[in-house]
């Protein structure tokens, strides 16, 4: 399963995720920013996402996590909405 390689706030709720796939997903959080997830609903805690370095997935200073096989489209969210998919595309592999 693709896992979480590098993450790029875009403001707001988006974010550009690239995950080991070279799949890269524009996603916008706001649908899914409800109970648990309130406490990341903030402009500037939102933009602390970083990289968990053994999930390999996107995590806040909040103790907040979230399931890299949702974030890259393999699996649908056990409850609730999914991000909102802004753009999606592949990395060109570099020789």
């Amino acid at each position: 399963m693709p896992r979480v390689i590098d993450v790029e706030y875009l403001g707001g709720r988006a974010l550009k995720v690239t995950f080991s796939n070279h799949k890269v997903r524009e996603l916008d959080f706001t649908a899914m920013l409800d109970g648990i997830l309130r406490s990341i609903d903030d402009d500037t805690v939102f933009g602390q996402v970083t990289i968990d370095p053994i999930t390999k997935t996107l995590t806040w200073p909040t103790g907040v996590d979230l399931d890299p096989d949702v974030l890259s489209g393999d699996q649908m969210p056990a409850n609730g909405p999914g991000p909102t998919v802004l753009a999606e595309y592949r990395l060109e592999a570099s020789n």
